[in-house]
């Protein structure tokens, strides 16, 4: 009996998940200034130190936690060797949609003995929280990295950073060492933090700046050798995906993603090789496809900023002011049934937020002392697939 999966053969991938967004390289390329700085900022482990805290800063896409991965992995069998080095724990979360309680009871759930109760959800304080936190990091003892990923979209964040990095110096954990590392997409992340968290943090930052085509060819040449049969995929379609990426954001998921869709454009279509026309025809798929992802990774506030704008671009009415912005927004809240920003301050925020991620344009006006210098805003994406992206996140949100 023949099923209409008989005829699937690997033709022209031999490891294909070399190409998807999870895999972990066992080399991280071009990136070799960063990891120096990393290496830096992480040695103290090694000699028993208090870890130093660390920022990594950058747009989605340049490495930081493939990065962090790599070196957290190397530091833990580095220290393992290490006399002077305690035992090194490393817990990561990602802090998308989370709040600080979470986040925390996240971590407490982690470090509890096997077969104890897990932290409640509700029914505590943020305060007690922290307590239980630092009784199991002296129970568990040596030192601990907490990888916090997107740390610029948790609520609240001055709390968690002024609570951590001072436990061991106030006395909450004697036992034990606790560094903090904090990876964002917003360069501006640390302007917003409170006096006393700077002060507080005296963290080493990391910058990662876009690749560009030479770069992105090299990660893309090796990925090519991983993924593909010898020989399918051509120089062309490297340097098409390498061009196109860079020209874009610099971006080396993006990049990688336009090789692996033109491997299934040409798998589909039964040509034997992948080459630029390949490419070409991915690139509106694989940009589709990014900003669902990236506009599903924004807060539910900022995703109902950008279908305010993209409903103003259809009619013609931006750029517009933040007033202007907020009168619409609150009608697009009330559409979704969800209670809207009450502030302009809050909705100029999440303006300027998005501003700095790439989706809108902003533009300064200064109409001197009788009117003032105000921003105005407009989208900086197609707003037809903005607001079709956001019709497909709400059916599913109903379903």
């Amino acid at each position: 009996m023949t099923g209409p999966f008989n005829d699937v053969e690997r033709s022209i991938f031999t490891a294909k998940e070399v190409l998807s967004e999870d895999y972990q390289p066992d080399q991280i390329l071009e990136r070799d200034e960063e990891i120096d700085e990393y290496r830096h900022a992480l040695e103290d482990v090694l000699f028993g130190r208090t870890p130093q805290n660390i920022m990594l800063y950058g747009r989605a896409g340049l490495g930081k936690t493939a990065v962090t991965k790599y070196m957290m992995d190397a530091l833990r069998d580095e220290a393992a060797k290490r006399p002077d080095a305690d035992e090194l724990f490393v817990h990561e979360l990602n802090c998308n949609g989370q709040t600080v309680y979470s986040v925390v009871r996240t971590l407490v759930n982690e470090l509890l003995p096997e077969g104890a109760s897990e932290f409640p959800k509700r029914g505590l304080s943020t305060a007690d929280a922290f307590e239980e936190l630092y009784a199991q990091f002296d129970r568990r003892g040596g030192t601990h990295f907490v990888v916090f990923d997107e740390i610029d979209h948790l609520d609240d964040v001055d709390t968690l950073l002024y609570e951590l990095p001072r436990a061991r110096s106030i006395g909450h954990i004697t036992n034990s060492k606790v560094g903090v590392i904090g990876i964002s997409n917003n360069y501006t992340f640390r302007q917003g933090l409170s006096p006393k968290v700077k002060d507080t943090l005296m963290e080493a930052e990391i910058s990662f700046s876009p690749y560009d085509a030479s770069e992105l060819r090299a990660i893309l040449a090796d990925r090519v050798d991983r993924a593909f049969v010898d020989g399918v995929c051509d120089d062309s379609a490297v340097a098409r995906a390498a061009a196109i990426a860079a020209k874009d954001r610099g971006n080396a998921r993006q990049a990688i993603d336009l090789l692996r869709v033109g491997g299934e454009v040409a798998k589909k279509r039964g040509d034997d090789g992948v080459n630029d026309s390949h490419i070409v025809e991915a690139q509106d798929l694989v940009q589709r496809g990014r900003l669902r992802n990236r506009i599903r990774d924004q807060t539910q506030h900022a995703q109902l900023l950008l279908e305010t704008l993209a409903y103003l671009e259809g009619r013609g009415e931006t750029p517009a002011r933040s007033k202007t912005i907020k009168t619409r927004y609150e009608r697009v809240a009330d559409s979704h049934a969800v209670d809207p920003l009450t502030t302009l301050k809050s909705i100029q925020n999440h303006l300027s937020d998005l501003h700095m991620l790439g989706f809108l344009q902003r533009t300064d006006r200064n109409r001197g002392e009788s009117g003032g210098r105000y921003y105005e805003y407009g989208l900086d994406l197609d707003p037809e697939i903005v607001l079709d992206i956001r019709d497909e996140i709400e059916t599913e949100r109903d379903r």
